[in-house]
């Protein structure tokens, strides 16, 4: 990606300093984060400056990446799984051939960089990456390369879980059935969580989410969330998760949630929204966002997928190479057709 425009090219090849492995990439899922950022990542841009603006005294987060700059290369993918083929100075741990999982971030002299959105770092859109030993997870022999990428955006789900202080006795709506929304739902169920009401209008994405534990799952333009959670519940305190992630969805999760209910916003909206404090107000709702996840959420959902806890062959509805990329950019706005499409560089 160079000014907010895909074209597959060839770049030098990274090279990995201290503690750092090189990895051939097998397999990268494609996130519904890259499409947006690609439309809205010059607004947000924009968005971010004014607000470190108003505060420029703000004390600097050490931990904060270091972001990439539109004019430059920078290449995208962040939810993959590689194979070691050449070891940096001082690495111990990993060896050449073991495959690896890892968050998407790199460490060196100049700070934290976040992997598939630098300059320096390249992510899973293309055959070689630079990963730091400390944060990779080796791969076991019985987990495909294209099932044990889906760590990072199930990790996803594992974190708004969290997060949400969802507990026994509780119930819960998920609004959006993409691969975050079905990450929610995979770990909402696996914690027993019932009744959970699932909402999309993609056929695909609606059986997706059954397959993994979906109560009740309803297409919005038949009937809506709320009307199903009071059809098969109605009583217990809620939890609404907003996976979906575009200008309008806070404000319709609002509308719809009762008294006393909690939103827990996960889907990344990255242009400007609006929303009506006084319903949220009138109700007294509680809303959190999220963003990404903990270290030790990304191992633990790593376990619990190598354990064979969720199924989640069936998510991957797709791949391709490089050069089908920008194909597969368009292809992913079309959800009836897809839930994950993972890239196979090499």
């Amino acid at each position: 990606m160079t000014n907010w425009d895909l074209r597959v090219g060839d770049v030098p090849d990274p090279v990995p300093d201290a503690g750092q492995v090189l990895a051939r990439v097998l397999a990268c899922g494609m996130c519904g984060s890259d499409l947006h950022m690609l439309r809205f990542g010059a607004e947000l841009r924009e968005t971010m400056a004014d607000v470190e603006a108003a505060d420029p005294d703000a004390p600097v987060d050490p931990l904060r990446p270091q972001m990439f700059e539109p004019h430059g290369d920078c290449i995208m993918g962040h939810e993959f799984c590689c194979e070691v083929v050449d070891l940096g100075p001082g690495v111990s741990a990993l060896r050449t051939g073991q495959r690896v999982v890892s968050l998407p971030a790199a460490f060196d002299g100049d700070g934290v960089h976040a992997v598939g959105y630098s300059n320096r770092y390249p992510g899973g859109y293309g055959e070689l990456m630079v990963l730091n030993e400390d944060l990779a997870i080796v791969v076991e022999d019985d987990v495909t390369s294209g099932v044990a990428a889906l760590t990072e955006p199930m990790a996803v789900g594992v974190h708004a879980v969290n997060r949400s202080g969802i507990g026994s006795g509780d119930a819960a709506i998920v609004i959006g059935l993409g691969p975050v929304g079905l990450a929610c739902v995979a770990e909402l169920a696996r914690r027993g969580i019932g009744p959970i009401v699932g909402a999309d209008f993609s056929p695909k994405r609606r059986a997706l989410a059954g397959h993994l534990g979906c109560h009740e799952v309803v297409d919005p333009s038949d009937e809506s969330a709320i009307a199903a959670w009071r059809r098969v519940d109605g009583s217990r305190p809620l939890v609404l998760f907003e996976a979906v992630g575009m200008p309008g969805m806070i404000d319709q999760a609002m509308r719809m949630a009762p008294r006393d209910s909690r939103i827990l916003v996960v889907g990344v909206c990255m242009p400007q929204d609006e929303l009506v404090p006084m319903v949220g107000i009138g109700r007294e709702l509680s809303i959190q966002f999220v963003l990404g996840y903990t270290p030790e959420e990304f191992a633990e959902t790593h376990r619990i997928i190598t354990d064979g806890t969720w199924d989640l062959e069936p998510l991957i509805t797709g791949t391709v190479d490089v050069d089908g990329i920008p194909q597969a950019f368009d292809d992913l706005g079309r959800p009836d057709e897809h839930a994950k499409i993972i890239v196979e560089p090499s």
